[in-house]
C-alpha cells in the first residue's frame, strides 16, 4: 500500500514542476527551463488485467522539443521494480510518441545506489533492452542549511530535507526550511510544513520537524490556518479509517463510504477509526454512534 512519505516524495515535484530543471542541472543532465509542463494521466495500464500505475507523468515543452518525464518515489530497494519500471517507459513511450525518461527519487543513499543502477533485460548473451533511470537522492540533492538559500528556493529546501532525513545535518536543514516557511504565503507554508512532515515518514528528524512547528504555535495560528489544519486531520483520520479496513479485506458499501468521507466530526471520526481495527464489516462501525 502506498504511504504518505511515498505520496509526499513525488507531490512536491507534482506542485512545483519548475524544480525539474534545477534537479536535472544538479545531475549534470542538460535541460531548458520548460516553457510548458502538463501533467498527464498516471494509469498506464493496458486491457489486460494488470494494473500499472506511474506516481507522476508530466509532459516537458523545451525550446528543443517535447519529452515525457516519469516521476516515481522509491523509500526501499525492491528487486521488482526495475521491471515496471521498464514498462513504464516503453508504455508511455508508445502511448504519446515522445522520447520518455525515468527520474526516481530516494531518501537513502542504499537505494539510491540501488535504483542508479541501469537494468538489463534479455538473456545473457543479449540484452535486448537497457533501463537507465536518472536518480536524485543524499548524494546529488544539496544539503540546504542557509535560511537565505531556503528562503530563495522553498521547495528545492523541502526536497533537502525528505532526501536527507538521515543526514547528521538534518537539524540544520529543517531549522532553515522551518525560518523559510515564515516568509511566504501562509496556506503555501502549511503545505509546505505538513508535506515535509510526511516525507520524513517516521524518521526521527519527524520529531525534529514536529517540535520545530511547536515551537511557534503563531506561526499556523490565524483562522485560515487553523482551518486547514483542521481539515488535514480530518482527511488524516477518514483515510485511517479506509485505510485499515482496506488492510483488513473488509469491504466498504458506497453508502458507507460516503458516511465516512462526508463526516466532519473527529469525535465521531476518531471513535469509527478505534472500531475499524476490530468490527467484522462497516456497518458495525456505526453501532451505538450517538453523534452520527
Amino acid at each position: 500500500m502506498v504511504g504518505s512519505q511515498h505520496e509526499a516524495l513525488h507531490r512536491i515535484f507534482q506542485d512545483h514542476p519548475a524544480m525539474f530543471a534545477r534537479a536535472f542541472r544538479e545531475l549534470n543532465v542538460p535541460l531548458d527551463d520548460p516553457t510548458e509542463v502538463v501533467l498527464l494521466p498516471t494509469d498506464l495500464t493496458e486491457i489486460r488485467p494488470l494494473e500499472r500505475r506511474v506516481d507522476t507523468l508530466l509532459r516537458f515543452t523545451t525550446p528543443s522539443g517535447r519529452f515525457l518525464l516519469l516521476v516515481e518515489a522509491q523509500g526501499e530497494v525492491d528487486p521488482d521494480k526495475p521491471s515496471a519500471w521498464a514498462y513504464y517507459l516503453a508504455h508511455a513511450h508508445a502511448k504519446y510518441r515522445l522520447p520518455a525518461v525515468l527520474l526516481v527519487v530516494c531518501h537513502d543513499r542504499r537505494t539510491a545506489e540501488w535504483a542508479a543502477c541501469p537494468a538489463e533485460f534479455g538473456p545473457s548473451f543479449w540484452a535486448s533492452l537497457t533501463m537507465r533511470p536518472l536518480v536524485l537522492g543524499p548524494d546529488n540533492v544539496p544539503v540546504v542549511t542557509d535560511p537565505a538559500v531556503a528562503a530563495a528556493d522553498v521547495p528545492l529546501a523541502a526536497l533537502s530535507a525528505m532526501t536527507h532525513a538521515k543526514d547528521p545535518c538534518i537539524d540544520a536543514i529543517l531549522k532553515s526550511l522551518a525560518a523559510a516557511l515564515r516568509g511566504i504565503d501562509e496556506e503555501d507554508a502549511y503545505v509546505f510544513a505538513e508535506l515535509t512532515e510526511l516525507g520524513l515518514g517516521n524518521s526521527q528528524a519527524a520529531e525534529i520537524w514536529r517540535h520545530l512547528m511547536s515551537l511557534d504555535p503563531s506561526f499556523f495560528r490565524s483562522e485560515t490556518s487553523q482551518r486547514l489544519r483542521e481539515e488535514g486531520e480530518i482527511k488524516a483520520v477518514v483515510r485511517s479509517i479506509l485505510d485499515i479496513l482496506d488492510a483488513r479485506s473488509i469491504e466498504v458499501p458506497p453508502d458507507a463510504h460516503l458516511r465516512i468521507t462526508s463526516c466532519e466530526d473527529q469525535d465521531v471520526l476518531r471513535a469509527w477509526l478505534r472500531r475499524s481495527a476490530t468490527v467484522p464489516n462497516a456497518a458495525d462501525l456505526f453501532v451505538d454512534d450517538r453523534h452520527a
